[in-house]
């Protein structure tokens, strides 16, 4: 889990997070898992405080499956109690430290039991760049039972949660000042183009833009 505030520039990267966000003009919502860059229309200077959840540990706090959070924001009423959600976006909004106290709302609902166990493994297996079938196999499940866990713990199927990962660690490679090809080849992209094809199609701009 993670702590966030304030208001940064640039797109919002897929990641496979959810996230827990309040916002001065919004109150406080559910930011699901993208498959695409999101980009905030909220005006300049908006404050923001929020949680990102590891992949996987999200939905048990929200109480439903990632998928079905996808590529959306929805309003913390839309998820718990409208009476819940007034009485902790009233608690957030009045606490001098927006962020920590989100972090306390989040603690005493102790979600972190009710994730599943086999999601951190799953996800670093996958970042790690395994096949698909070869993690299905380590788990002692079927790739289709695979590809429907994913999609209740990170919002995708393997695949698709592999590449956003892959994109992740190319985009922390570059960060560390790697040459792009070496990024690729490190990230395991087949060459620099197909990195270069990857990082459009998720991010919406060239790697060098991004970075």
């Amino acid at each position: 889990m993670d702590e966030d505030s304030g208001c940064r520039g640039g797109p919002l990267l897929p990641d496979g997070c959810t996230d827990l966000i309040w916002g001065e003009d919004t109150g406080l919502f559910a930011a699901g898992p993208d498959t695409t860059a999101h980009l905030s229309d909220s005006p300049p200077g908006t404050r923001y405080a929020g949680l990102r959840f590891a992949p996987g540990v999200g939905p048990a706090l929200f109480g439903l499956p990632a998928h079905e959070l996808r590529d959306r924001r929805v309003p913390l009423d839309a998820l718990w109690s409208g009476a819940e959600a007034r009485r902790l976006t009233e608690r957030v909004t009045a606490a001098a430290d927006p962020a920590a106290a989100l972090e306390s709302l989040v603690l005493a609902r102790d979600v972190r039991h009710a994730a599943p166990p086999w999601g951190p493994g799953i996800a670093a297996s996958l970042a790690a760049g395994a096949r698909v079938g070869t993690v299905a196999e380590d788990t002692g499940l079927s790739e289709r039972q695979l590809h429907r866990r994913c999609l209740d713990a990170f919002g995708y199927g393997p695949k698709t949660l592999a590449r956003i990962l892959r994109l992740q660690r190319a985009l922390e490679l570059a960060r560390n000042g790697h040459a792009f090809a070496e990024v690729a080849v490190r990230a395991g992209y087949a060459d620099q183009a197909h990195l270069a094809r990857d990082v459009r199609a998720l991010a919406g701009v060239p790697l060098g833009e991004l970075l």
